[in-house]
């Protein structure tokens, strides 16, 4: 970090796919002199879209972090995905970020990924900016997308600026702070902003849009106040002071606008992010657990403080055929080569080699890194994505972070068998890098299964296993990701005796299991006396309980929302024996899961289809056909937008179908909602 910590800015863009976001980031880039030529995501050469998947296609894939310099501070910025599938992406994104730019289409406004960001950004208190991109293409309605990010997404907008004209006559914009208006020339590229008068035609806008934003800016601040209720003159400093306290406290959105293609708003929109979004000093200090000793469970602060010890959270593992990159968040202290850290989940040394500040998959090498600062480190060898890295002088963790359940499935297999080993690696190392993707392998069959988000995933990860790991794969059909749970308690206890070698061996356990819904997957609790179940067999039986729970008793799908209580069992003197324990453990198991009402689950997503009307019964009639459930109706103008939940089963393939029913002009997102039992009727289908 070249600059004081008060001069850092760590942000992130997010935005429904297609709404220009990557094209805001190379715009940025550009302008801020990070690079010298101007990326386009339709030519296959944006920087911060560096993977062949993502050039090839024209999408975000992993969020992608690099810093910029503009005015006197360096600027953080990781640029995420857009589609649903790769939601996780934005999800750890967010947790490490001091702020945000929401990128909404001038045309579409809010849609259904703007909503998942939306509630992302709310989850973690993220400050936000919003730019409305797009002003220059048929349909563009600045005012319209301000008003449905008002009314669907429940936040106080400001307008900051007012477009000069919108759709092909958009030109430039009007700064309402300090009431001044600015085109681009196409001729440099919109490099060097043009000061114009002030268009007379929107002097009723520009005293309106004012009015509201004098009104923010003096609610933050007791004595602006009073002047403004007086009447007096606001100094513009004061304006910006006010406005920004607003942002960072999340009483008001401020909202800019421009078109990223064409080479307009950009300047403004980083000016706002210098003058609005906080500096790591500016955001409530993180909280964590400190780890042994008398304070041992105690909730600490960490303050952003380089002279304090290290404390940082890994909120990304990126793997290649060079090996895995930590990312890393410093929250407090200062890194430097050859440090030692720990590691609060398996709590053993980490050294530290090289440290790195990456521009997209550029690596630069750095001395050293402290509180505030974003960085990549190589090597580590025990470290996963929500660990936390401390020093040893003060061992504390912070809150980890969750990720959905994949809800779809494929099966993989090596095009040549020799590969099979190198395969299982790969897949080991995707799910380290991937929180949301899970493989396994049929002990039975020896089938590989991928599991993912949708099937967007699975197809680009498929297409890294060979492209990126040189193993050629062949792939089933997407499938859908049950789950299994109970409906009901039941008890059952087991008894291993047999010979083993020249002697007997015993084990004996009595267990229950338990609907739990707060479970997310499957809980052991140890509740046997040591003079039942010796202690030093805990562990073991524990492990062999939740890999058993990993192959439910209707169609062996991992158990799911179940607790599960080892009561007691007996101990025979000189044969108890833990393999023994822990047969008779999955024994109990078994009997106790079938006699507990066996559920199957299917996943449920949420739903949203935009459509014009003419299209909407020939979707609506689709939608029903799949099980759908359709809640809310909204209409705007020619517009109808459905909310609802489906199975996913139902879905695959669903983005043709409705290119179909509306000649290409309807769009949908999903995103997961909750498993929920699979109807009676519906059984016999899936073969069961």
């Amino acid at each position: 970090m070249t600059v004081p910590i008060e001069r850092l800015r760590n942000f992130g863009i997010v935005a429904h796919i297609d709404a220009g976001k990557t094209t805001v980031s190379e715009r940025i880039l550009f302008y801020s002199g990070r690079e010298h030529r101007m990326g386009e995501v339709h030519e296959g050469t944006a920087v911060m879209d560096w993977m062949p998947e993502e050039q090839e296609r024209g999408i975000t894939i992993t969020a992608a972090a690099t810093y910029v310099p503009w005015r006197d501070c360096e600027l953080q910025l990781i640029d995420t995905p857009g589609h649903v599938d790769f939601t996780a992406e934005v999800e750890r994104s967010m947790r490490v970020l001091d702020g945000c730019v929401v990128v909404f289409c001038g045309v579409a406004g809010v849609q259904a990924q703007s909503e998942t960001v939306w509630r992302q950004a709310d989850k973690f208190r993220v400050p936000r900016l919003v730019f409305v991109n797009k002003l220059d293409r048929p349909g563009a309605d600045f005012e319209r997308v301000v008003s449905d990010i008002e009314k669907r997404l429940r936040a106080r907008v400001v307008p900051l600026q007012w477009p000069i004209g919108q759709e092909k006559e958009f030109s430039g914009v009007v700064d309402l702070v300090r009431l001044k208006a600015w085109r681009w020339d196409e001729d440099d590229q919109g490099a060097h902003p043009i000061e114009i008068p002030l268009p007379e035609q929107l002097e009723t806008e520009i005293e309106i849009a004012r009015g509201r934003l004098l009104e923010a800016a003096a609610e933050a601040d007791e004595s602006l106040l009073e002047r403004y209720l007086e009447g007096a003159e606001l100094p513009n400093d004061e304006i910006v002071a006010g406005l920004r306290k607003a942002t960072i406290s999340g009483a008001i959105v401020p909202v800019l606008c421009g078109s990223a293609l064409r080479n307009r708003g950009i300047q403004p929109l980083l000016d706002a992010v210098v003058d609005y979004l906080p500096s790591p000093i500016e955001v409530p200090p993180v909280e964590a657990m400190v780890i042994g000793g008398k304070k041992d469970g105690e909730t600490v602060r960490i303050e952003p403080d380089p002279e304090m010890p290290f404390c940082g959270l890994v909120f990304k593992i990126a793997t290649d055929k060079h090996g895995d990159l930590s990312f890393v968040r410093v929250y407090a202290g200062s890194l430097r080569s050859s440090d030692q850290l720990y590691n609060s989940r398996e709590k053993k040394v980490e050294r530290v080699g090289q440290i790195l500040r990456m521009h997209a998959n550029a690596r630069e090498q750095i001395e050293s890194a402290g509180a505030g600062a974003i960085i990549a480190l190589p090597g580590l060898r025990y470290t996963r994505t929500g660990d936390t890295l401390y020093e040893k002088s003060r061992p504390v963790s912070l809150e980890s972070l969750t990720f959905p359940e994949p809800v779809i499935s494929m099966t993989v297999e090596p095009v040549s068998s020799g590969d099979r080993d190198k395969l299982l690696d790969v897949l080991k190392r995707l799910e380290r890098e991937d929180p949301t993707f899970r493989s396994s392998e049929n002990e039975e069959t020896g089938e590989l299964l991928m599991s993912g988000m949708g099937e967007l995933h699975l197809e680009v990860l498929r297409n890294r296993i060979s492209r990126d790991f040189r193993v050629e794969v062949r792939s089933g059909k997407p499938r859908v990701a049950y789950r299994e749970t109970v409906s009901r308690p039941a008890a059952r206890e087991s008894v291993v005796e047999r010979a083993l070698g020249n002697r007997n061996v015993h084990g004996h356990v009595r267990l229950r299991v338990v609907p739990a819904a707060e479970v997310a997957r499957v809980e052991v609790l140890w509740m046997a006396p040591a003079e039942q179940i010796p202690r030093v067999h805990q562990q073991a039986i524990v492990d062999a309980l939740k890999a058993e729970a990993s192959s439910g008793p209707i169609c062996s799908y991992p158990v799911v929302n179940v607790r599960i209580a080892v009561e007691g069992g007996s101990v025979r003197e000189g044969e108890s024996h833990e393999g023994a324990y822990c047969q008779a453990a999955i024994q109990a198991l078994r009997e106790a899961l079938q006699e507990a009402g066996p559920v199957l689950l299917e996943p449920i997503m949420r739903f949203e289809v935009q459509s014009p009307a003419d299209y909407l019964g020939s979707i609506q009639g689709d939608l029903n056909s799949r099980r759908a459930v359709i809640q809310d109706m909204v209409v705007e103008g020619d517009l109808r937008i459905l909310k609802g939940t489906v199975p996913i089963g139902e879905m695959f393939g669903y983005s043709t179908a409705v290119r179909s029913l509306s000649q290409g002009r309807a769009s949908f997102g999903m995103e997961p909602d909750r498993y929920s039992p699979v109807p009676a009727d519906r059984m016999p289908n899936l073969g069961y």
